[in-house]
């Protein structure tokens, strides 16, 4: 399995989780520095991929991290699933954190996850401005299911 979390917060809990196990490939994009403070560039092994990104990344930058480090390991991998952390906290007009991802970008990031494996499931994260978080759901899902 691969797990690919693009909440805009470091996934230290998962990391913890599988850190020992050779059967998942975990796999963060997220704002870096910030909380919890894990996740930065020298923090990797064998089946862990951070992808820090600066305050202020928005569409252009998230798609090419995914296209140029995140596509490239989970396909070396080659999962039977593909679960994504699916936070909307990296949006445009979150007031938690410092992203510009819009609507489209996450829409895009679903579609590309879920072409990474065979299967795809996504479990909700953050987003935590609730006028815009349906629509962004919505937009994930309609990637999910191209």
């Amino acid at each position: 399995m691969a797990i690919i979390d693009w909440d805009v917060h470091h996934g230290n809990g998962t990391e913890a989780i599988f850190w020992d196990d050779p059967s998942v490939l975990f796999v963060s994009l997220h704002q870096w520095p910030f909380y919890p403070g894990t996740g930065g560039p020298d923090a990797q092994d064998d089946t862990t991929l951070n992808v820090p990104l600066s305050a202020g990344c928005g569409d252009r930058e998230y798609l090419e991290a995914f296209r140029s480090k995140v596509e490239p390991a989970v396909r070396a991998f080659d999962p039977d699933l593909v679960l994504v952390s699916a936070g909307f906290d990296a949006h445009v007009e979150d007031p938690l954190a410092g992203m510009a991802v819009t609507e489209d970008g996450f829409r895009e990031l679903a579609r590309r996850s879920a072409a990474l494996g065979p299967r795809a499931a996504a479990v909700l994260e953050g987003g935590y401005n609730l006028r815009t978080l349906p629509r962004l759901v919505e937009a994930a899902l309609e990637g999910f299911s191209r």
